[in-house]
């Protein structure tokens, strides 16, 4: 169904909402839980329960049918057993309610004769009443700016992401992520099965959004596969869209059919997709988190060039290897830099170069700014990794000050610096370590410098980053 932009807008901003199926005894997922989300949230709007029998739910005025409400609303919210799905949507039909979410799944993902009968009736009711209908089967739109935020990260936060996917579960889970580390969300929806308006619809609304600076996508399957590929191409050149595919392995492409209906394609063909538009390809959750951190917070890089600052002995040779195996340099640097490090870095005990191996780093927060200074004028540098201690008994730290607010207030300082990330290591058994790992690496994501639990990661975000504006420089 072909959709323009300000009808999509509409299922972002509504100003109603009606809730079917909003159940009135013990806790239910679906319309009783997104409406306890949208009363948490604080959605401002008018929030219309409809229910045959109740005259009031958590508070609210209950309604029998559509007929009695006082308005029609912007937005109706489905979680009905799919065979009441169709009747519904006639409804909303007859009075001129346009833009629907059906939540409820039982369609054509189950691979039955009913569902794919059911799913039909949905797409031929969509058409003969001229309604939108985000799913089946999914968890819909979310929109922090406008709270309404029924799922994922709540209330929330707004932000330069874009979100398309099939999946709710993923889609909650990486708005989470991306809040938690200071990183928010423009639009989301979770289209589920698409069988009205699908990845092409939203991809093509959120383009042109002028508070999306990225898109993440998580996709099973694509309908259109030619039109999906020039939209893709096109948008990718002024949008980073990093995606998230699905169903690479037989294994995961019959999981993919009973999730969501969806056919995931041959391999090889996503392969020539992503190669020919450029389009990031992330395999993990905490991959396509680290590479949306990267293009929401870093410049632009020049080259390939990074320079590794802190580690220590075996660190600093591991992170060398690391970051040439991600397909990144790690270069010898200019005289001017070596000649301040070769003043300033002690010869035992340190290594005074790329990397560099000195713990006055750690601890003296103008001396780290000294060294950054220099490396943003090294034309063999073209971004920064910075390695962060968290002080623990196993390594003989005394009990120093926090250099963290004056390290990120430098950076701030600095508006033109390089692609500048951190490491915090905070992995592994111990518990209090874990949770100061966390909390640094917070610190820094909340100031907009990206930080990583690992050099890998780190590595690998930066390697995106790079290889898209080396992409967009070509074309």
């Amino acid at each position: 169904m072909a959709a323009n932009r300000s009808d999509l807008k509409g299922f972002f901003y509504p100003e109603s909402i009606a809730i079917f199926g909003v159940s009135t005894g013990a806790y239910r997922f679906g319309g009783q839980s997104f409406l306890g989300k949208l009363i948490e949230c604080r959605y401002p709007g008018r929030i219309y329960p409809v229910h045959p029998k109740a005259e009031e739910i958590q508070g609210l005025r209950a309604y029998p049918d559509l007929l009695s409400l006082p308005e029609v609303p912007d937005l109706a919210l489905v979680c009905v057993a799919a065979q009441a799905v169709p009747s519904i949507l006639e409804a909303c039909g007859q009075i001129g309610l346009r833009h629907i979410h059906i939540l409820t799944s039982g369609f054509r993902e189950t691979g039955t004769r009913e569902g794919r009968d059911l799913e039909d009736r949905i797409r031929s009711i969509s058409k003969e009443k001229g309604v939108m209908v985000i799913g089946p089967n999914c968890m819909g739109p979310y929109c922090p700016g406008s709270r309404l935020a029924m799922w994922g990260a709540i209330p929330g936060m707004s932000g330069p992401l874009g979100v398309i996917s099939q999946s709710g579960g993923m889609t909650q889970r990486f708005t989470e992520y991306t809040c938690s580390l200071g990183l928010g969300v423009d639009k989301a929806v979770s289209f589920g099965n698409g069988t009205v308006l699908d990845s092409l619809d939203f991809l093509e609304f959120m383009a042109g959004e002028e508070g999306i600076g990225q898109i993440a996508m998580y996709l099973e399957s694509i309908r259109d596969g030619r039109k999906f590929f020039k939209l893709a191409g096109e948008v990718n050149r002024t949008k980073p869209i990093i995606l998230w595919k699905g169903g690479e392995s037989e294994a995961g492409a019959r999981t993919a059919a009973s999730h969501t209906g969806a056919l995931a394609g041959a391999e090889r063909i996503w392969e020539a997709f992503f190669r020919q538009t450029g389009v990031t390809r992330v395999r993990s959750m905490d991959e396509w988190v680290d590479v949306s951190l990267a293009f929401a917070f870093l410049p632009a890089p020049k080259g390939k060039g990074v320079f590794l600052i802190g580690g220590g002995g075996g660190n600093s040779v591991t992170q060398s290897d690391a970051c040439l195996r991600e397909g990144l340099e790690v270069p010898r640097l200019s005289e001017v830099t070596m000649e301040y490090l070769g003043r300033t870095v002690p010869a035992a005990g340190s290594i005074g170069g790329n990397p560099l191996d000195m713990f006055r780093t750690f601890q003296d927060a103008d001396y780290l700014g000294e060294v950054l200074d220099l490396a943003y004028q090294d034309p063999a540098v073209s971004m920064v990794i910075v390695d962060r201690i968290i002080p623990r008994k196993a390594f003989h730290l005394p009990n120093l000050p926090d250099s963290t607010p004056r390290v990120i207030e430098f950076l701030e300082s600095r508006p033109d610096r390089k692609p500048t990330v951190f490491i915090v290591d905070g992995e592994g058994g111990d518990l209090d370590l874990t949770a100061a790992g966390v909390a640094l690496r917070s610190r820094f994501c909340k100031a907009g410098i990206p930080a990583y639990p690992t050099l890998q990661r780190a590595a690998r975000a930066l390697w995106h980053l790079q290889r898209y504006y080396a992409y967009r420089q070509m074309v």
